[in-house]
């Protein structure tokens, strides 16, 4: 990981503590209000969907150039799979393996990226799998366009490639975790099923004394 990328997270930290602070007071207001006490699991879930947002974008757009910064050599990267072939060159040139090359970690570290936001689609919002990828490769667009358009005129220069690996290792990693929380739905409604005739058993014999 580099300083650029630990100073990214640094910052999102920062932008998560701040908007969920923000956020927790209303909150635990508005549960008291509709339900008469604190609900910890909804807590939880926000802070941890705000803090997926602060980080994934603090990773995705910091940090920012200066007017005065290196410029792109190449700014549209359309070729499908291209990471392999950079990962391939870089680990001859550098006699060292395709696993231990920039582009594989870049690679890795997209698709994680987008993980969560397949875990969320399946355990919070009940979306498809079809749902979770198009959400996945919506929201991967919009972060390309952002960074092809140079966050939309704000920034001084295009500081990050639009790339067509991005979309399609951040839609795997979606769909990844879409899968990974269906899995865990699964085996938890298998160990309920398998406890259950023991929880009833427990109970009949509680009821008979």
């Amino acid at each position: 990981m580099t300083t650029a990328q630990v100073d990214a997270l640094h910052f999102g930290l920062i932008g998560f503590l701040a908007i969920w602070g923000i956020v927790l007071v209303p909150q635990l207001v508005l549960q008291h209000v509709r339900f008469g006490r604190v609900l910890p699991g909804r807590v939880v879930t926000t802070g941890l969907v705000i803090a997926y947002a602060s980080f994934a974008l603090a990773v995705t757009f910091l940090p920012l150039p200066s007017a005065s910064g290196r410029r792109l050599a190449q700014t549209v990267q359309l070729v499908p799979f291209q990471w392999i072939a950079d990962a391939q060159r870089a680990a001859a040139g550098h006699g060292i393996t395709v696993l231990s090359t920039t582009a594989f970690e870049q690679m890795t570290l997209n698709v994680l990226l987008f993980v969560p936001l397949g875990l969320f689609a399946r355990l919070l919002w009940s979306r498809g799998f079809t749902g979770a990828v198009l959400l996945g490769f919506a929201l991967s667009l919009a972060v390309e366009i952002t960074q092809l358009t140079a966050n939309f005129g704000t920034a001084p220069c295009q500081y990050r490639i639009f790339d067509v690996d991005d979309l399609i290792t951040n839609t795997t990693g979606a769909a990844l975790g879409w899968i990974g929380a269906t899995l865990f739905l699964v085996l938890r409604s298998a160990v309920h099923a398998v406890g259950e005739p023991a929880r009833r058993e427990r109970v009949h014999l509680t009821e008979a004394r």
